[in-house]
């Protein structure tokens, strides 16, 4: 669950949508649309899509509550009144659709171009019609409209879109063989079709197979972004290779694209597997536990998944993430609290660290520890957050009666 949050997370932070230079698509190009029996269908069949003052094309789509509601008729009564369409204002109508988890009428809009020939589909574009398909009509339609794309729209980007339909599904051996494919194809792939397969590996328990494909990407010279970082410590931790942690930490620090957000992670990294007391161990004792009930290894997962969100600055992830784990009926262990509280006060959400610190004091399943809370503020210290270390101190006074150094 955690390793397909993380999937869903990247595609949408690194799919780039991009924008083709087209003629406006004019009402007056458009009458054969709208003739015989499908004019008569288009005749104010959802109130929801009809007109208001000062509406645009989205608001009106927008309105369309039920996915049986036909986009593409609100579509052509738009144009049928004059309205001017451009594809950037459809790709992006179909993007804020595909937020809300409206398929089917963000399917309807891709259809709606590829019958107009004046909008010239993207690689990006055909890349979305492939997740909408899936989504919409199952993988069997995603693999047919990936087969009959000419070849040169069968690209990196088509290629990975099927890629995490299989993965998203936990279709192994369809994945793996489709991976082959790829790897056949001479194509250049970037990072994020590399981190489908491990995100595929990590959510089937399979983290022992993350390595394959990390040798596989720096084989092939591609460069690891921190998506790729985090599933490959995601996959050692969950292990207990604590060691290997500390290695791809270096390789980081090290590597040519670390940046601000990469320094937070490491540093946020290196403060949980210390005071979370990480050791090397039989990864096999980490996966026990009764059915329906969240494994160690998948907190842990988790909690990376929290350590990712700050080093990249996405404090609303955070609070949705940590939102999800209060709702499990699993309780959490000091660790877990170490996590998001070391997440926010690296991003100085100082409101959020005094409400965590209340959640954990309020908790009957795991006692509040003032002195674990001493040992962060003392990490922050030692990697030079000094300001970060002092806000804690002050946060933590506030909120607490006892003495901090009567603690340590």
């Amino acid at each position: 669950m955690a390793a397909r949050y993380l999937s869903l997370f990247q595609r949408r932070c690194r799919r780039n949508c991009s924008i083709i230079v087209e003629p406006p698509f004019r009402g007056s190009h458009c009458k054969s649309l709208t003739s015989g029996a499908a004019s008569g269908n288009l005749m104010k069949e959802e109130e929801e899509g009809c007109s208001k003052d000062n509406d645009d094309l989205m608001s009106r789509i927008f309105r369309l509550r039920v996915p049986k509601r036909s986009a593409t008729n609100v579509l052509q009564r738009w144009i049928g009144d004059g309205n001017l369409v451009r594809a950037s204002e459809l790709r992006h109508i179909s993007k804020e659709l595909r937020k809300s988890q409206r398929y089917k009428h963000a399917l309807e809009i891709s259809e709606w171009m590829v019958t107009h020939e004046e909008f010239k589909l993207s690689d990006s574009d055909h890349a979305v019609r492939i997740d909408l398909m899936t989504k919409v009509f199952g993988i069997d339609a995603a693999e047919r409209y990936f087969q009959a794309l000419p070849l040169s729209s069968k690209t990196s980007e088509t290629y990975t879109a099927l890629l995490h339909s299989y993965a998203a599904a936990k279709m192994t051996e369809k994945a793996e063989a489709f991976y082959e494919s790829i790897k056949e194809s001479n194509i250049s792939f970037n990072a994020l079709t590399y981190n489908e397969m491990m995100t595929m590996y990590m959510s089937i328990g399979q983290p022992e197979k993350v390595y394959s494909v990390i040798e596989e990407l720096k084989q092939q010279k591609v460069s690891p972004d921190l998506f790729t970082y985090n599933l490959w410590i995601s996959s050692c931790a969950s292990t207990m290779d604590i060691d290997g942690v500390r290695k791809i930490l270096h390789e980081m620090g090290c590597d040519s694209g670390c940046n601000e957000g990469w320094l937070r992670y490491i540093n946020l990294t290196n403060i949980y597997v210390r005071l979370g007391h990480l050791v090397n161990s039989e990864p096999n004792s980490l996966v026990e536990a009764n059915k329906g009930i969240i494994t160690q290894r998948e907190w842990i997962t988790y909690d990376f998944l929290i350590i990712l969100q700050a080093g990249m600055g996405n404090k609303d992830r955070i609070d949705q993430i940590w939102k999800s784990l209060r709702l499990t009926s699993q309780k959490m262990t000091s660790r877990n609290y170490v996590c998001v509280l070391s997440s926010y006060l690296i991003l100085g959400q100082l409101k959020e660290v005094g409400d965590i610190i209340d959640q954990w004091k309020q908790s009957t399943a795991m006692n509040f520890d003032l002195g674990i809370c001493n040992k962060l503020l003392d990490a922050f210290s030692e990697i030079g957050l000094v300001d970060k270390a002092e806000a804690f101190s002050t946060v933590l006074s506030q909120k607490t009666c006892d003495s901090i150094d009567e603690s340590k």
